[in-house]
């Protein structure tokens, strides 16, 4: 948690599948603290200041009046994590790529938690027409981010150099990527 109370050691329970659904509008102030708590701790965001709840919910009705799709895990009806897909760029040309993100109550990682998510996710995306997905990945190759998406069948694309400056250090961003469907070429857009 962001706030450095209790709470914040990892729980040694072996999670075995944890229930992926839908956000609700209840869930903001859980995902807050794990998104506060992912920027003041690491790399995996880029963001410097963790936005208010209410401003994670106004992004999250923006994903979601354009369709895409963001899902919540519990454990014993906590939220171990989320997950959402975005527009990878505003282009119009670019609307059948989307870029994942994945968040874990570092209480919870190393769990299976986060490649519940993102296979959740994977499989939303498809459902939804989306070809193709990207992972941009602060902190490059080695970290468990690459690590998981690797897993769920991403493929490293490139590395963007000293791009990020935080923690008082300049930040790589990694990339990778996964088509979306059952082929191995891309489907031709709906009209």
């Amino acid at each position: 948690m962001a706030d450095g109370t209790e709470g914040t050691e990892p729980d040694n329970r072996i999670v075995t599948d944890p229930r992926v659904r839908p956000v609700e509008d209840r869930d903001f102030d859980s995902i807050q603290r794990i998104y506060a708590d992912a920027i003041v701790a690491t790399i995996s965001s880029f963001e410097l200041d963790p936005p208010s709840a209410a401003e994670l919910r106004q992004r999250h009705g923006r994903l979601a009046s354009a369709g895409y799709p963001y899902l919540i895990a519990e454990v014993d009806a906590r939220i171990a994590g989320y997950c959402y897909a975005g527009p990878f760029r505003d282009r119009p040309a670019y609307r059948y790529t989307v870029e994942d993100s994945v968040y874990v109550d570092r209480r919870f990682q190393r769990r299976g938690v986060g490649r519940r998510l993102l296979g959740a996710l994977i499989d939303d995306c498809e459902a939804r027409g989306f070809r193709q997905m990207i992972a941009v990945i602060g902190g490059g190759a080695s970290t468990a981010s690459a690590r998981l998406h690797e897993r769920l069948g991403f493929v490293p694309v490139g590395t963007l150099e000293n791009v990020g400056w935080k923690f008082d250090a300049w930040q790589d961003v990694f990339l990778m990527q996964r088509l979306l469907g059952n082929s191995t070429q891309p489907a031709a857009p709906r009209s």
